[in-house]
């Protein structure tokens, strides 16, 4: 394989970092701003270890993506009743998922577009909390 292929599992790993760090530090704002650089850093260091520095600028690249499409989820999870270690649990299972799937070929580039995209889409989509059947009850 090419370089291509380990620059996309650098991004690919870096934004399943993004995915965990976003998962564990959710939270209030500095906390997910915490995240975003983590992610940025770390999956700069794992993309330098796999290629060079064109890897640690796509890790770092990906660990952005990753922790800015998983906050948006993460915030949502805590505002509709989520707990923390619930939702931490949950992000680092899908953050090894996601790392995974970066050893196919061209998916980590795919990675680090499809995570924000989707984490901006849900964050439109967002409704308060769920009510269920407690709208029902009458008083």
């Amino acid at each position: 394989m090419g370089g291509w292929y380990w620059i996309g599992v650098a991004v690919g790993i870096g934004a399943a970092l993004g995915v965990f760090f976003a998962g564990v530090f959710v939270g209030d704002r500095w906390q997910l701003l915490a995240a975003v650089g983590l992610g940025a850093v770390v999956g700069a260091g794992v993309g330098f270890a796999f290629h060079d520095w064109s890897g640690a600028v796509g890790g770092a690249v990906g660990g952005l993506a990753g922790a800015f499409g998983a906050a948006q989820v993460a915030v949502g999870t805590l505002r509709r009743g989520g707990t923390r270690l619930g939702t931490a649990v949950l992000f680092t299972i899908g953050a090894l998922g996601v790392a995974a799937m970066a050893f196919v070929p061209a998916l980590g580039y795919v990675e680090a577009v499809v995570l924000p995209v989707l984490g901006l889409r849900l964050r439109r989509r967002a409704g308060g909390r769920f009510a269920g059947l407690r709208i029902l009850a009458r008083d």
